[in-house]
């Protein structure tokens, strides 16, 4: 697709990468579910294809889309979220180099560091990204990455974007977010300074539970050439179905965000009114610490919302074992609605760590369903 800046999201959403196919005119990018391309002669590749792990035409598809849709200029789709982030901090990081990451980071990330990371010899200090004198305290002369959640995990705190950029630039260092929970429908990193984002794109991106993917996106070209031969050196590539079943839930992304926004304003609405409910954690919500700075470089507020229970954790379980339309169950951004504990559930690996969870919070991905059956099936699991 041509002139992709002349062009609103919406369409990239549809067109980006996508054209119909050349060979029968085909409106959806096919499936090429094939190992190996034919060569015609030795060395002789048709659109440069020899091998799926090292393209794929589908593939291919996905990442344009990716780079249209997040405003870079290299896009990688990989067989997970975390096999993104293992990439790039790889790419970019050296035995010794130290990285700063969010006190409340995602768990896979926290055990990434933590587990494999550190094995490695990169260090980590968590600190609140939304202060960022806190941040500047944290960066060492050996930070090669402050790495950036916003909103983050699960108390959808917001960070300056722009200005984690600035700070990270000075210190000779990358900043990476991560955009899982915004999409880049709502938020556009790249376009605010950051170096790389990343993506679960089994989350909002794929939006219909039933795929596990990942995504890199840069700006840098030579960055971007490094990635793809660290991805094609280890493998961690994203099959052909998988990446169809992304594109074709892209498709939808920008009107599904928009429900999932107006769901989710609504229903933590309610939650601030409940008596049985100490605080509530949304960026829509005026009284959000990050309320103003997310107004500013968000188009939307998202679709999560996490709350703290006033009787602790044995209220919080209950809450999450009595709801009906909300299924308990990891995971976010479907179109349908999930409720977890993240304590004992998504962040179980941060228990006992400085990043641990307390047990009186529940968190909501509240989907696309009807608004009223969702705000009632709350109010009868809270009783």
């Amino acid at each position: 697709m041509s002139h992709e800046g002349a062009y609103g999201f919406e369409t990239l959403a549809i067109h980006a990468g996508q054209e119909p196919d050349s060979a029968t005119g085909a409106v959806v990018p096919p499936i090429y579910q094939t190992s190996t391309f034919k060569q015609d002669g030795v060395g002789g590749l048709r659109g440069g294809y020899e091998y799926s792990r090292s393209a794929n035409p589908t593939r291919t598809a996905l990442e344009e889309c990716l780079a249209a849709l997040e405003v870079g200029t290299t896009g990688l789709a990989f067989a997970s979220g975390l096999a993104a982030e293992d990439c790039l901090l790889r790419a970019v990081c050296r035995p010794g180099d130290h990285v700063v990451i969010p006190d409340d980071a995602y768990g896979g990330t926290y055990r990434l560091f933590a587990s494999v990371l550190a094995e490695w010899g990169i260090s980590y200090t968590s600190a609140p990204l939304g202060n960022l004198a806190a941040v500047r305290a944290a960066v060492r002369p050996a930070t090669s990455v402050i790495w950036c959640e916003t909103p983050t995990n699960p108390y959808l705190r917001i960070a300056d974007i722009a200005g984690l950029a600035g700070l990270a630039h000075e210190a000779g260092a990358l900043l990476a977010v991560d955009n899982t929970f915004a999409s880049p429908y709502l938020q556009q990193p790249l376009a605010l300074g950051a170096d790389a984002v990343v993506h679960s794109t089994t989350k909002y991106l794929g939006g219909h539970s039933d795929v596990i993917g990942g995504a890199l996106v840069v700006t840098d070209v030579d960055l971007g050439a490094r990635l793809a031969t660290l991805q094609n050196s280890t493998g961690s590539v994203a099959g052909p179905f998988d990446c169809w079943l992304v594109l074709r839930g892209i498709r939808t992304l920008g009107v599904r965000m928009d429900r999932h926004c107006a769901n989710a304003e609504r229903i933590a609405a309610m939650l601030a009114e409940h008596p049985r409910v100490g605080q509530v954690y949304y960026p829509g919500l005026l009284e959000h610490p990050g309320h103003e700075l997310a107004a500013k470089q968000m188009r939307g507020f998202g679709g999560m919302v996490s709350f703290r229970m006033r009787d602790g954790e044995a209220a919080a379980l209950d809450v999450c074992n009595r709801t009906r339309v909300f299924t308990l169950g990891e995971s976010l951004g479907g179109v349908e609605s999930l409720i977890e504990h993240p304590g004992r559930m998504t962040h179980a690996s941060v228990a006992g760590s400085p990043l641990e969870v307390p047990g009186d919070v529940v968190r909501l991905s509240v989907g696309i369903e009807s608004v009223d059956d969702l705000v009632a099936d709350l109010l009868a699991a809270l009783g």
